[in-house]
């Protein structure tokens, strides 16, 4: 189903003349990080559950990982890339063309994969370097950073001052540019006098809105949790949010409140039939 639903919106926008904005410039992106997101973790977890635990090399658990990292962190930037357009989109309309030209969002794009790529090689590359004791169980459905960590006998020093001086900057940046933009929007269909317009320019964010509130919600919720075994079990199931719920729901929310990609849901069809 996550991929169907994926596919599907990234065959809409391309088949689709009229959907080839930047808005869906980047939903077609969104829906590529939620395919490979979603196929590294979802074979995993089928196996995990029916056999009670897989076996799994290091180097193939540190590849995992990697392949988890880099659609997570692209997806994070995609997203608050995309804030910035529905910022334009509503408060500067008049300006719209002219500053989300098709080679600035390219740009934004193609940015938005290589940092994905880098920091996540970078996280991998350190990984890679620990040396792991006796213990070789993750209690986790798949090979998360934490659990990674947790069972490595070297000093993690260096790799958490890393992971801390550019995850957690780049989070903190994000969430703000997210909220700044979001607060400009609300402002600005606050000053809308017809209740029409306001309705149609919340439209044009809504499905936005609720993609980067369930996916930065369930991450952000991860390390509000304190550390410890009761903890866990709720990291596992917040984690099963972003990694396969979300995935899942993007789709859904873009195509039910979005009446570009239903209508040429409806034209597709109408053509097949």
């Amino acid at each position: 189903m996550t991929l169907t639903g994926n596919l599907l919106i990234i065959i809409l926008v391309l088949a689709t003349q009229y959907l080839r904005s930047p808005m869906y410039l980047f939903l077609i992106q969104l829906s590529s990080c939620d395919i490979i997101l979603s196929t590294s973790i979802i074979p995993t977890l089928l196996h995990v559950t029916l056999k009670n635990g897989i076996p799994m090399s290091v180097s193939q658990c540190i590849a995992q990982f990697n392949f988890f990292c880099f659609p997570s962190v692209t997806e994070c930037l995609l997203l608050t890339m995309m804030s910035y357009d529905r910022y334009v989109a509503v408060c500067k309309p008049l300006h719209y063309v002219t500053i989300m030209n098709f080679q600035f969002c390219l740009s934004l794009g193609v940015l938005s994969w290589i940092l994905g790529f880098l920091l996540a090689l970078i996280f991998s590359i350190l990984l890679s370097n620990l040396t792991f004791c006796n213990a070789k169980y993750i209690d986790h459905f798949f090979c998360d950073l934490v659990p990674l960590v947790q069972l490595s006998c070297s000093d993690t020093t260096v790799l958490q001052t890393v992971l801390f001086s550019i995850a957690f900057p780049e989070t903190v940046i994000e969430t703000v540019f997210i909220i700044s933009t979001y607060v400009c929007i609300f402002l600005a269909i606050h000053r809308i006098s017809s209740t029409t317009g306001r309705q149609k320019a919340f439209s044009t964010c809504s499905s936005h809105l609720a993609v980067v509130c369930t996916y930065y919600g369930t991450l952000i919720a991860i390390y509000v949790f304190p550390s410890g075994e009761q903890s866990s079990e709720i990291n596992k199931i917040v984690s099963l949010m972003y990694t396969v719920v979300t995935p899942l729901l993007n789709p859904v929310i873009y195509s039910l409140r979005n009446q570009e990609i239903k209508a040429a849901v409806i034209k597709v069809f109408r053509n097949i039939i």
